[in-house]
């Protein structure tokens, strides 16, 4: 049975939670550019990858898990002018290639003024 995982901050307007986790694989909702102090998504895109990539690890820690336990992440982007930010923080995250997770990027029509979303996938060891 999920146990669902919610972290301060990051709660969603719709009742479900930011994640769940089943024995030791770990699953995201939408993770966004949102400020976690005050629920406010970030007006620029380089700020709203920032605070998604700070907000994955957030949910992360909040789930048992860690970076390392991260197998995919998959970013839907309004367009591709944010690839540049997502990338930065990417590298920061995994700056090792043969120890990186799978990544897909979709470009979707995101609401409500998001640049762009995360979602994850991870297996804790």
């Amino acid at each position: 049975m999920p146990r669902s995982i919610d972290v301060p901050g990051l709660a969603h307007n719709a009742p479900i939670p930011v994640g769940a986790r089943v024995a030791n694989v770990l699953c995201s909702s939408a993770i966004a550019g949102k400020d976690p102090a005050t629920g406010k998504l970030a007006a620029v895109p380089a700020d709203q990858a920032r605070l998604a990539f700070d907000n994955l690890k957030h949910f992360l820690d909040a789930g048992g898990a860690t970076l390392a336990d991260v197998v995919k992440l998959t970013i839907y982007v309004k367009d591709d002018s944010v690839r540049e930010y997502i990338n930065a923080h990417w590298l920061a995250f995994w700056p090792d290639p043969a120890q990186r997770p799978a990544r897909h990027i979709v470009v979707h029509d995101l609401q409500h003024g998001m640049a762009l979303q995360l979602e994850t996938l991870a297996v804790i060891a």
